[in-house]
């Protein structure tokens, strides 16, 4: 467990108001060598109308790790790390319970900036999602120009490219549409376009489903590489890709977390049968 960490900021008000909010966090690069955020879910429910889907859930991400959140279709992977960056409640009739931590203060808590939430902690889609109408350029720069952060967008776009690792392959084309990238290199602009923001957790829902395998590849290397700046969260149906990239391991069946430990252990040596049944292939 990281020591205690200054407060996120995750809310528009003063910092006498809750929840605690002091000033933003610096770009990545000057920030190297600082822990990334922890965050951790607190008896968290998900609901669709009156039907629950997430039956009272704790569990804590470590910073500068991946967790690998595996499970059956349909057992609330997803709309957990919905919750987290509270893009579930923009679902019809969706609501949740509980409570959200990132280092400590409660992104669900009252007078909290969703926008600022969601700068904080970004999310990449099971598929490829670049703004069709825009360039590569503009692709990246549009969360910055979103939140008013306007200056040096050149190098920050150049910056969220290399750090998706993609400069090299489009710096010559940077005004070509986002959308005529292949597959892969339309994941790693969503990536890109997420990393411009300096958010401090990515969370990743099934980001390769959609990939080959050099693409999916060239991902989960980027994957090692980003847990050095940020805390990584990835949902996937893939045992072999958990295997490879994640450092902790969370098992989920019918809206509950069945077990969570290193993943060497949840793969090898699973303490709940359901587990080992799951990772062996048995069902799911």
């Amino acid at each position: 467990m990281s020591q205690p960490q200054p407060q996120p900021t995750v809310s528009a008000e003063t910092p006498q108001a809750p929840p605690p909010a002091p000033a933003a966090p610096g770009p990545a690069a000057a920030r190297a060598g600082a822990p990334a955020r922890e965050v951790s879910i607190e008896r968290l429910k998900a609901f669709y109308g009156q039907a629950e889907q997430l039956k009272g859930i704790d569990l804590a991400f470590e910073p500068n790790q991946v967790t690998a959140i595996i499970g059956p279709s349909g057992c609330g992977k997803s709309t957990m790390i919905r919750c987290i960056n509270r893009m579930h409640e923009e679902i019809p009739g969706a609501r949740a319970e509980g409570r959200v931590l990132l280092d400590g203060a409660d992104v669900y808590g009252e007078g909290v900036d969703v926008v600022a939430v969601r700068r904080l902690i970004g999310m990449v889609f099971q598929r490829a999602n670049p703004f069709p109408t825009m360039s590569i350029y503009d692709n990246v720069a549009a969360g910055l120009r979103l939140t008013g952060r306007r200056r040096d967008l050149d190098r920050k776009v150049e910056e969220a490219l290399r750090g998706a690792g993609l400069w090299d392959e489009v710096s010559d084309r940077l005004s070509a549409p986002g959308i005529g990238l292949s597959g892969g290199q339309q994941q790693r602009l969503c990536i890109a376009r997420s990393l411009a923001v300096e958010p401090e957790v990515l969370l990743m829902d099934e980001p390769c489903s959609a990939l080959d395998p050099i693409a999916t590849l060239k991902i989960e290397e980027l994957i090692e590489d980003l847990k050095q700046r940020v805390t990584i969260v990835i949902v996937t149906h893939n045992m072999q890709q958990a295997a490879r990239v994640a450092d902790r391991t969370a098992f989920m069946l019918d809206g509950r977390l069945v077990e969570v430990g290193p993943t060497q252990d949840i793969f090898t040596n699973p303490r709940d049968t359901r587990t080992e049944e799951y990772v062996t292939g048995k069902f799911g």
